[in-house]
């Protein structure tokens, strides 16, 4: 017989996107229990912050120990293709906010966060895995097994906030998965001691380099405080496939075509494995239903290029974390208007900036001298690029699309 005990709010994930909901419903006085799979610190990607996170890290009183633990500084994004460099500095944006962020070793910043949470009043639980989950008109109920426990036990909640990330708990066990718009693409990814030297490169950026005779196949260097960095590259499936090597000979292979980031990267010693994640991209029937709403990487995932995917993380939190607030006290919301559609439309912005990443469109865009002539343009595009994806003042968050093609038309007609 299962034991069952009750809480206002279930969180399964203690990710950045559930110890933020975690701390902000824990604040304003809720019950809250976060049922996390795995002990912390532990590795995980996504290791590059944009400045609009810092926004919901503040909200959630989490800013001040993030901004305490030494972090590498970031203010902006460098992108190389072929010789040709751009960087977009984040401090002269279109948008109001936060121009600079952190780049993250995500294992201290993830506990960093779970133990704000904790302080702030949340019991966080790990080593705990959801095994079944039956939503009702009353609340939800979640079963689990505990580390080392054999004995199955259930936790009702009055609602249940899925932030478990890539495990997507709720749309697995509730059948919510819909196939992504992205072709399957797979990263392959490691930490390395960079040995970086000289003042030609810029560790308060991220750099995102395209290979020289495949367009859609791109790689990531992220440095970190420590003189390490994290370096990764991206590229579909049947590419990766068709390499020969295991995957660190791939990864080293892959760098070695690409003139700069070789050169950046003479001395790096590869001290730790090389991972690889594949079909990453995801989509749901649904962001929300009955006393449950999916947030961050639970609900979508897009691609890492433009590191989206913790600030849609932290928007999905703060936005889902401020309308159940408001239900548990009685409020009538509703969950389409107040949490899916608002957190959708920022979600529209990155999902075209990344496809058209991928058509070319956007790296036209970039690396075209033209659009480096129009300063308005500029910032504008810096603006998502730094995270601003929800702000409607912003053209290219009104009409991402229509605006897109028609400047990387122009670029190119410029640039003839």
């Amino acid at each position: 017989m299962s034991s069952i005990e009750r809480c206002s709010v279930a969180i399964i994930g203690a990710g950045p996107s559930g110890a933020v909901a975690a701390a902000n419903l824990a604040r304003a006085g809720h019950e809250v229990v976060v049922l996390e799979r795995e002990t912390f610190p532990r590795f995980s990607i996504g290791e590059s912050l944009l400045p609009q996170c810092m926004t919901f890290l503040e909200e959630a009183g989490l800013l001040d120990a993030v901004q305490q633990a030494g972090f590498q500084h970031k203010n902006g994004a460098a992108f190389e293709r072929a010789g040709q460099h751009f960087a977009f500095d984040f401090e002269d944006k279109f948008s109001s906010g936060w121009g600079t962020t952190y780049q993250v070793q995500r294992a201290r910043f993830d506990k960093i966060l779970a133990d704000g949470a904790e302080a702030a009043g949340a019991n966080i639980r790990y080593r705990h895995e959801i095994k079944a989950v039956r939503p009702g008109e009353q609340g939800i109920e979640l079963d689990y097994v505990a580390e080392g426990g054999e004995r199955t036990r259930t936790l009702h909640a009055r609602f249940c906030l899925d932030a478990s990330g890539f495990g997507r708990v709720l749309p697995r066990l509730l059948e919510l998965h819909r196939p992504s718009d992205f072709p399957v693409r797979r990263s392959l990814f490691t930490h390395v001691r960079d040995g970086i030297t000289g003042p030609d490169f810029d560790r308060n950026k991220i750099l995102i380099t395209v290979h020289p005779v495949h367009r859609d196949v791109w790689f990531w260097l992220i440095p970190f405080a420590d003189g390490t960095s994290s370096l990764g590259v991206v590229a579909e499936d049947k590419f990766l496939a068709a390499r020969e090597g295991d995957e660190k000979e791939i990864l080293q292979g892959l760098v070695a075509d690409v003139e700069n980031l070789s050169r950046v990267l003479a001395a790096a010693e590869y001290h730790m494995p090389v991972r690889s994640i594949g079909g990453y991209s995801a989509k749901v029937s649904t962001l929300h239903g009955k006393n449950f709403a999916l947030l961050g990487n639970a609900g979508e995932f897009l691609d890492p290029v433009f590191s989206s995917g913790v600030t849609i993380a932290l928007k999905s939190a703060s936005l889902a974390s401020g309308t159940l607030h408001r239900h548990l006290e009685g409020e009538a919301v509703d969950w389409q208007a107040d949490f899916a559609a608002p957190l959708s439309r920022g979600v529209e912005t990155f999902r075209h900036f990344v496809g058209t990443w991928y058509t070319g469109d956007l790296q036209d865009i970039i690396f075209s001298q033209a659009q480096i002539r129009n300063p308005r343009i500029q910032r504008m595009i810096c603006a998502i690029l730094a995270g601003y994806a929800w702000d409607e003042e912003n053209p290219y968050v009104v009409q991402p699309a229509r605006r897109l093609k028609a400047l990387a038309e122009l670029c190119r007609g410029l640039s003839a």
